[in-house]
């Protein structure tokens, strides 16, 4: 006899303890899946929250280029915590072959997603423009905007999608999204 219905996937959480923020990460149970990303800092600060495409090599125990960007932009913005999320949860260093998973996105995902936006104080997206995979970018979009969720930005590209933090100047300040054209309701 199969899992129940209501049978939910184990994850597994670790910590650590990186420099002076304590971290922790939220993996599927096979580990192919990174659902979350904490790093805190200042229990008493506020909290952002970066929605990006895919994870790629960030852990508890390190960052990866875009996980040390998004921190030092929330540290510099007075944060005293951030986290990253991902539209797609599929840990994958490149897109074109995050885009091949079976199931990119997780069976937890959409879980993790609301539950990282109602921990945040701020919540920025960046998934670029390979967030039009599978239509996820604007799901996840609306996802959020019907739970109430409000959505920021570092930059819009020519079509709508909230660009990608990585390259973006310390100096922008987030945005608010409150709708963009083609890939939003």
């Amino acid at each position: 006899m199969g899992p129940s219905m209501d049978h939910k996937p184990s994850m597994i959480e670790r910590e650590f303890q990186k420099g002076d923020a304590a971290s922790v990460a939220i993996y599927s149970d096979c580990e192919r899946y990174r659902y979350a990303l904490r790093r805190v800092w200042d229990a008493q600060g506020k909290k952002a929250l970066f929605i990006m495409l895919n994870p790629s090599k960030a852990t508890e125990q390190q960052n990866d280029p875009t996980v040390e960007r998004c921190e030092q932009r929330a540290r510099r913005l007075g944060f005293g915590a951030f986290g990253v999320v991902n539209i797609f949860a599929w840990r994958e260093t490149h897109p074109k072959l995050m885009r091949l998973a079976a199931d990119p996105n997780g069976p937890e995902n959409n879980t993790q997603l609301l539950e990282a936006c109602r921990w945040a104080d701020v919540v920025i997206c960046g998934w670029g423009t390979h967030g039009v995979h599978l239509g996820r970018g604007p799901e996840v979009a609306i996802l959020l905007r019907q739970n109430g969720v409000k959505l920021h930005h570092l930059g819009l590209t020519k079509d709508g999608h909230p660009r990608h933090p990585l390259y973006i100047s310390y100096a922008t300040q987030p945005t608010h999204w409150e709708h963009g054209g083609s890939v939003d309701c």
